[in-house]
């Protein structure tokens, strides 16, 4: 009769391979690891709906002001209306940063799928594509593209090679919960430890329920009770810091 073996530590893989939240992770040519975080369909609705109103309210003073020109006003205000309409967006990426007064607003940008700053080429081509996401009434297609996508991108995205990204204003490090810290039980990889991580920092912000689901997915291969797993989550993030 053979010995039974002795138990090993179940493989963490299934940390990796579960996303924490939609971060998207982009390494540089440098070596420098970024990380965006793609904005969803609601944010970026209200932005749009807030440019909708800014090139409204722009457009009416302009055809107050082209009334009083007869039938030169006609012709500029058909002008202005083209370049209001395609290059309102467009402009505003270009020269700053990606970033319409709405998208400005709701605190978000434009960027490629490298995180670089987007340019002519990529928003003009996310921007004339506007009209197959309103196919065929009302951003039908652009809705479920971005409800689809994993990184919420609609069809002018996907083509440009765009993300449309929440712009981080604060650049300090979150600070996690004072407490003890140990060692991992088993050696983790780098995204692991990314993840316990994000974890850790991003909490705070998380209702009680979405931190209980995020610490059961990423304590599995622990084999710790659920009431256990975000405290020993917290204390194995602090050991990795080299938290004393």
């Amino acid at each position: 009769m053979q010995p039974t073996p002795p138990s090993v530590a179940p493989e963490p893989s299934r940390i990796r391979d579960r996303l924490l939240d939609t971060r998207h992770h982009v390494e540089t040519p440098e070596g420098i690891d970024l990380v965006l975080r793609p904005a969803g369909a609601l944010p970026r609705i209200l932005a749009f709906g807030l440019d909708l109103l800014i090139r409204g309210a722009i457009l009416l003073l302009m055809f107050i002001v082209m009334a009083f020109l007869g039938q030169l006003g006609v012709g500029l205000g058909s002008i202005l209306l083209f370049l209001v309409n395609w290059w309102y967006m467009v402009l505003f990426e270009v020269f700053n940063q990606g970033r319409s007064p709405g998208k400005q607003i709701m605190g978000l940008r434009v960027v490629h799928d490298d995180g670089t700053p987007v340019g002519w080429g990529a928003s003009l081509t996310r921007n004339l594509l506007r009209f197959v996401d309103m196919l065929p009434v009302g951003y039908c297609l652009g809705l479920v593209s971005c409800l689809c996508h994993p990184a919420f991108k609609r069809l002018g995205d996907l083509a440009a090679g765009t993300l449309v990204v929440y712009r981080d204003e604060n650049g300090s490090r979150p600070l996690i919960a004072a407490g003890d810290s140990e060692r991992p039980p088993f050696r983790l990889s780098l995204a692991e430890q990314r993840a316990l991580q994000g974890f850790a920092e991003r909490q705070a912000g998380l209702s009680a329920a979405r931190r209980q689901e995020l610490a059961g997915i990423l304590a599995e291969p622990l084999q710790v009770p659920p009431e256990q797993a975000e405290a020993r989550l917290n204390n194995i993030a602090r050991g990795l810091l080299g938290a004393t």
